[in-house]
């Protein structure tokens, strides 16, 4: 499981947080530090379920590739479509 974390200087030390979620922070040393301890707790919070992985559905255009591979109606749109660019081509 990956989270987007930030490391940020803090009060001569490191601080790293879950972005989007500032109360999961941690501080440490040194930026190594810090990470270590966010990864020490982002353990435990999964361990006990608290954070989980949700997947979200896109609905960008790559969804639509390959839906329409065995419509019949794709062929003769497409016909149509050359048949028009071709013929606004100048000759």
């Amino acid at each position: 499981m990956t989270f987007p974390i930030l490391v940020v200087p803090h009060e001569g030390q490191f601080a790293a947080a879950l972005v989007g979620a500032p109360d999961v922070r941690v501080v440490g040393r040194t930026p190594g530090e810090a990470v270590a301890a966010l990864k020490a707790d982002l353990t435990v919070r999964v361990g006990r379920g608290e954070l989980r992985a949700l997947e979200i559905d896109t609905l960008g255009v790559g969804d639509l590739a390959g839906k329409y591979a065995d419509d019949p109606s794709l062929r003769e749109i497409c016909a149509d479509a050359y048949a028009e660019r071709d013929a606004d081509r100048p000759r």
